[in-house]
């Protein structure tokens, strides 16, 4: 069983307040509805966790049901941080479940095919993650304010989601992260501290997230198109 969990318990105070941009309507849905349903609609996946803030099920509930989602699903309770909430996802996923993709609700864009290769590319190494080649010239500052040093951008990459594994292996990562009091940015961060490598997969078409105002416009016109 291949299984995706839905990390939309965050805040998304970037976002400015009294402004829950998950339900911010983009493109004639609100953002959560769109990745919700590319998870939907891909035959690959066979059930979908949604990890929510307290008190937010019913909303999300309302939401699948006006979008009339197929796909099983249940709701896991957000944590403090990330990778609290994933954690809470992974503990509810069904018996059985051998892959799981891992999503920020708030990336509306990503593409069946995308999603289709992390899981192929997780089945075969462990753990996968979309990600795009930088092609910004990338500098280095110690102190915010003055240039400390130039990274080379051929070896760098922009790392999205979603992020793929093979079950007992983000389960495992994880639990290192917790048992050693550790916080961490993604699940791929978690997986170098067991070893684990992980595959990069190379996203062909936009995959932004929405995180400030800005990124609304051009989410909208990617959607449109």
């Amino acid at each position: 069983m291949t299984s995706a969990i839905i990390v939309a318990a965050g805040k998304g105070t970037r976002m400015g307040a009294n402004m829950d941009k998950l339900f911010l309507p983009v493109a004639g849905r609100p953002v959560v509805a769109h990745t919700w349903g590319r998870f939907d609609s891909i035959e690959c996946i066979d059930e979908i966790v949604v990890v929510v803030r307290e008190g937010m099920e019913d909303a999300f509930a309302e939401l699948a049901s006006e979008y009339q989602f197929k796909k099983k699903y249940r709701f896991a309770r957000g944590g403090k941080e990330r990778q609290d909430s994933v954690w809470n996802g992974l503990q509810a996923l069904s018996e059985g479940t051998e892959i799981v993709a891992i999503q920020d609700a708030a990336r509306p864009c990503t593409s069946a095919s995308l999603i289709a290769a992390t899981i192929e590319a997780a089945r075969r190494t462990g753990a996968a993650v979309a990600a795009q080649p930088v092609s910004d010239t990338i500098k280095q500052s110690d102190d915010g304010a003055i240039i400390s040093r130039h990274l080379n951008r051929s070896s760098l990459w922009a790392v999205q989601t979603p992020q793929t594994f093979r079950v007992a292996i983000i389960r495992k990562a994880l639990s290192m992260v917790r048992e050693e009091g550790l916080s961490v940015t993604d699940d791929t961060a978690a997986c170098e501290l067991i070893g684990q490598p992980v595959t990069l997969v190379a996203s062909s078409e936009p995959n932004p997230k929405v995180t400030i105002p800005e990124d609304v416009p051009y989410v909208e016109l990617l959607l449109n198109r």
